[in-house]
């Protein structure tokens, strides 16, 4: 098939296209490069599949394609918050182009959603019937709106339009090629941790997240986008349901990078959920689908990844 991936060039989306090559499709990646960058697919650029296009998904664009992987948006708050207009813009004008795109050229799209639309939750694990508790005056707010309004979209291009729609809530991802400068929990403990610097810990280091290494990720997104099912077009939860603290968290990256760890406790940001954790039961019925990297293993693989980026990063400064 020949696939559009938006947001290619992203930590998440670069192992999608490398996913999506080695099974025989054509690719084509799409990105603006505001968190995405051109070395996390440097290697693909000789695949005669694979093709890499300068873009930004808030301006219509048209190509034949089969699949759109709609992944394209900042995910971490440092970068969404920079500028939440655009963060705001690329989640609804990008998702209204590339269905349009979808609609068009009648291909199937998958829109990646995320754990955020569940906002601060009330019930625990999250099932996606759950319908949230979203401030949508706070600063994330630009990040789980856009994104709840993405699903709107989705549904209603569906009803509407009859487009074949898919929507995965992705919850905490963690891997190689996520940015240093990240500012999501896992990058940051791992590289403060490398550097010799205090862990930092916002709250008391009780909240819980769940952590799904990025191969597992990738792997439940394909499967949702082939699945045929009348009831696929509904959410679906992609996430590891091993929940931990953040201080168990760190604990664990102490491990993973051989480093003895000091952690500085700050005050939690505003909005920031007390608890996370995925009811992957609709992923497991209809995809036999749930992770298989545990968390000390992952986190092995992605400190050895930011080792040598900060190998790098000091010898050029030296």
């Amino acid at each position: 098939m020949r696939i559009l991936v938006t947001g290619g060039a992203g930590f998440i989306g670069s192992h999608l296209c490398e996913r999506l090559l080695n099974e025989g499709n054509e690719v084509v990646c799409l990105d603006n490069f505001f968190t995405g960058r051109k070395l996390n697919v440097a290697h693909l650029r000789d695949n005669k599949d694979f093709e890499l296009v300068r873009h930004d998904v808030t301006e219509p664009i048209m190509f034949e394609v089969d699949q759109i992987y709609s992944l394209a948006c900042p995910a971490s708050p440092v970068h969404y918050q920079y500028n939440p207009v655009k963060t705001v813009k690329t989640s609804v004008m990008g998702t209204i182009n590339m269905l349009g795109l979808a609609k068009r050229v009648k291909a199937r799209i998958l829109q990646a959603s995320t754990s955020e639309v569940y906002g601060d939750p009330l019930i625990h694990p999250q099932t996606e019937d759950y319908w949230g508790n979203v401030n949508p005056l706070g600063l994330r707010a630009c990040y789980d709106e856009g994104k709840r309004v993405a699903e709107t979209l989705m549904m209603d291009y569906h009803r509407q339009n009859k487009v074949d729609t898919r929507i995965v809530r992705i919850f905490n991802t963690y891997g190689e090629r996520m940015l240093e400068n990240d500012g999501r929990v896992v990058s940051n403990f791992i590289v403060q941790a490398l550097r010799g610097n205090e862990l930092t810990i916002y709250g008391d280091g009780t909240q819980t997240r769940a952590f799904c290494y990025v191969s597992d990720l990738v792997d439940g997104i394909v499967r949702v986008m082939n699945t045929e099912r009348d009831d696929i077009h509904l959410p679906v939860n992609l996430g590891n349901p091993a929940e931990f603290t953040m201080n168990e968290l760190a604990n664990e990256v102490a491990k993973a990078t051989g480093r003895d760890i000091k952690i500085k406790y700050l005050p939690l940001p505003q909005d920031d959920p007390k608890q996370r954790q995925p009811d992957i039961g609709r992923a497991k019925d209809l995809l036999g689908w749930e992770p298989e990297v545990p968390l000390a293993k992952g986190l092995k693989k992605t400190a050895a990844y930011f080792e040598s980026v900060v190998k790098k990063a000091s010898a050029s400064t030296t």
